[in-house]
């Protein structure tokens, strides 16, 4: 091949002949090996050990829906009950933009400071269209993150009523196996349907600001009788006055409610999460209450009702599983479904249909 601009009255330019016949695949190429499977035992090992790759890596197992990850998934679980349940769980819930991620941080950082492990649980909503999540809670947490003593682990959603991943409370089973002593789970701050997220967790904290007319939901029920305690976040600047008078409205607003079952009164403060104020109060507040319920006894008799709930909630998840993974129905529910479509049948005897043939499938 000619290059001319090689010639001497282009002194200045320099051409490479080239490489003939290129071989499509780079001969100096090294290819990574395919990660061994670990056992249950190694995982169990390194969990305990407080192995943070480990750690993760475990949690990932509990949410893939894999049959293989599932089996070892459960023999880990089952590894690490023993050394289970002698943490502080907090949930905290509040609207989108209440500031959840700011306020876990500076409370994680606080926590810290004083020596505890803190793992952080948040859940990303899930996209109902392309069901992907962004899982960018991690990125607001930048002090936190560098602490050696915090493990955060974002999770999607996945389509879970209830603000919780389905698979939190196994992945809090782990963590406190690996010797955190405070678990903090962030829901997607949905509003009103935190019931999942209340059954998991010993205290549950609910995050309001003002001057969103969130006020209003002082006087509402559902999410406001779950919680153990509010706070009034971004109480700085020129927001002082109006969180303090948020403060007094939702104070009076809890005093209207039954009393609770653990005999606890909710109370309402006002912290501000960027400048770092009142938070070492709502951790008073916390301890304050885990000491109140763990000397009336309700304490153990709130988790062992979790447990009971999430034993129902298992059984529910498997039999859906069993109906839509059951290959004899694939196809009738594509007829049944179609049929519905078509105003052929109603949904409701569709819907029978289809159990009676699961039901019959299981006999067989």
């Amino acid at each position: 091949m000619v290059h001319p601009e090689n010639d001497a009255k282009y002194k200045g330019l320099s051409v490479n002949s080239g490489v003939d016949n290129l071989p499509s695949v780079n001969p100096y190429a090294t290819f990574r090996r395919k990660k061994r499977t670990l056992t249950p035992e190694e995982y169990f090992a390194g969990i305990r050990a407080g192995d943070i790759t480990i750690l993760s890596q475990a949690v990932t197992l509990v949410e893939s829906n894999l049959l293989s990850d599932q089996t070892i998934a459960q023999k880990v679980i089952e590894m690490c009950l023993p050394y289970a349940g002698h943490s502080i769980r907090l949930g905290i819930t509040g609207v989108p933009g209440a500031g959840k991620s700011t306020f876990i941080e500076a409370l994680g950082v606080e926590l810290c400071n004083r020596g505890k492990k803190i793992a952080v649980l948040a859940i990303d909503p899930s996209s109902e269209r392309s069901k992907g999540s962004i899982l960018g809670d991690k990125t607001r947490m930048n002090d936190l993150s560098t602490k050696s003593n915090a493990f955060i682990r974002p999770s999607p959603s996945a389509g879970s009523l209830g603000g919780v991943a389905r698979k939190t409370r196994e992945t809090i089973v782990l963590c406190e196996a690996a010797g955190y002593d405070t678990i903090v789970v962030e829901t997607v701050g949905v509003g009103q349907s935190e019931t999942a997220a209340h059954s998991m967790v010993d205290y549950f904290l609910l995050l309001q600001v003002t001057g969103t007319g969130d006020e209003l939901q002082g006087i509402k029920r559902g999410i406001m009788e779950m919680a153990d305690g509010i706070a009034i976040n971004k109480c700085d600047g020129n927001n002082i006055e109006r969180a303090h008078a948020a403060r007094v409205s939702y104070k009076n607003a809890l005093a209207l409610f039954p009393p609770t079952t653990s005999g606890w009164k909710p109370n309402a403060l006002c912290c501000s999460a960027i400048e770092h104020t009142g938070i070492a109060e709502v951790w008073e507040e916390v301890e304050h209450y885990i000491a109140f319920v763990k000397e009336n006894g309700y304490f153990d008799a709130h988790r062992t009702e979790q447990a009971k709930y999430w034993m129902y909630e298992t059984i529910n998840q498997a039999l859906l599983d069993s109906f839509y993974k059951n290959p004899l129905l694939e196809h009738q529910i594509e007829v049944a479904e179609r049929q519905v479509l078509n105003n052929e049948i109603s949904s409701f005897i569709a819907a029978n249909t289809l159990l009676k043939e699961h039901g019959r499938s299981k006999q067989k």
